[in-house]
């Protein structure tokens, strides 16, 4: 690639319940509105727009961003499962860095439904067959929603190997409360206990319900833009995308019969080796990271597979607090998809938007000290894992 694309501002709103939450389009306009006020620019300099979201006919994304202007750029909707909205940023990293164009959007939103994921057509095959194939091989069928048995399976699979406690995945729930406190954009900011994390309903393997992610609604977005138009323009240079990385599901995904390989497990590790092979910085190096906790079995499970800590210890870095404050790396200081919420298409840009400011030292409460660079992991089961590395520049 020729040239760096800086993360000229970024922006999202509060996350809320479906219950309680405005229309996408309202959602969309919003944070592209915060975005662009971050950056100090008007939408008429904006070149291409990468909008994402899951649940939406086509075009949801050029009506969202037609409430902010009608400039004629191209509008590229995407829809890549739970790592959407960092598949959007993907794009949009790339236009900037082979100089396709030199200012770029990428906004992600999403107006869920109530309830559990659901697929929503019966007249063809779903993506999941596959999936579904290789979990009830291994586990037999169940009644638990679909996401919540793979990934409840792929927990009951690591606790079967290394003897992890029902307190440990607890106890990252836990953790993801206390973090969310100080979150004003997070659906969730009431502490709980390990024992009142394990005294809620039970959902399949380790997973009780205060350990699933909720269905979310919710916008954020980011303008990135290259060097030369970002000082000819006056804008902040402080913060970089240093390297990235997307992968797909490999063989193994399907044929291991290992259903933390199912959900992802091999894909992430890929991606994250190749960023820090492109990048030059190692996992050692990480002071605070934004990862897919979607169920607390994913997240002690990417500890693992990016590197935070060896293969069979993850157990040891939670019981350590070695994944919070005070410890070796903060882990979803934002409270995470379990607690700040998981509205699809927003979830990739709302971590970019977090360790942003956590790199520009605007993260308040939340803020972690000596922050050079800031690790991003967003998985979508179908499937696609993106691994994002910012770095503060002088």
């Amino acid at each position: 690639m020729s040239r760096r694309a800086l993360v000229a501002g970024v922006g999202m709103v509060p996350f809320a319940t479906p219950r309680t939450s405005q229309p996408y389009d309202v959602l969309g306009e919003q944070a592209t509105r915060a975005a662009l006020a971050d950056a100090g620019l008007d939408y008429a300099q904006v070149r291409q727009a990468y909008v994402g979201y899951v649940y939406g006919d086509s075009t949801c994304g050029q009506a969202a961003l037609y409430r902010v202007g009608q400039t004629g750029i191209p509008v590229v909707n995407v829809n890549n499962n739970c790592s959407t909205g960092s598949s959007a940023l993907f794009l949009a990293r790339q236009a900037v860095e082979s100089g396709a164009a030199d200012c770029v959007l990428a906004l992600g939103f999403e107006q869920m439904q109530r309830g559990a994921l659901t697929t929503h057509w019966s007249d063809r095959p779903t993506p999941f067959d596959r999936f579904h194939e290789v979990s009830d091989r291994v586990q037999g069928a169940g009644d638990a929603p679909l996401a919540a048995r793979y990934f409840g399976g792929a927990g009951a699979a690591y606790a079967e190997q290394y003897g992890t406690r029902p307190e440990t995945f607890a106890a990252i729930a836990v953790k993801a409360r206390r973090h969310a406190a100080h979150n004003p954009y997070a659906v969730f900011r009431d502490p709980v206990t390990v024992e009142e994390v394990l005294a809620s309903p039970h959902i399949h393997g380790p997973l009780t319900r205060l350990q699933c992610c909720p269905p979310t609604c919710g916008a954020a977005a980011a303008v990135l833009c290259s060097e030369e138009f970002a000082r000819a323009h006056g804008l902040r240079t402080d913060v970089a995308i240093r390297a990235q990385a997307m992968t797909t599901d490999l063989p193994s995904t399907f044929d291991s019969g290992d259903l933390r390989t199912l959900v992802g497990y091999e894909m992430s590790r890929a991606a994250a080796r190749q960023v820090y092979e492109d990048s030059g910085v190692g996992p050692e190096d990480l002071r605070v990271v934004e990862l897919h906790d979607c169920f607390t079995t994913n997240e002690l499970l990417t500890y693992e597979a990016i590197g935070l800590t060896p293969e069979g210890t993850a157990e040891k870095f939670v019981a350590d607090g070695d994944n919070t404050y005070g410890g070796r790396v903060v882990t979803n200081p934002s409270g995470g998809l379990l607690s700040k919420g998981h509205p699809l298409g927003a979830t990739g840009l709302a971590q970019c938007a977090e360790l942003v400011w956590q790199l520009r030292g605007q993260a308040e409460a939340r803020q972690v000290d000596g922050v050079a660079v800031a690790l991003q992991h967003n998985i979508g089961l179908g499937g696609a894992a993106v691994v994002t590395l910012y770095e503060k520049r002088s």
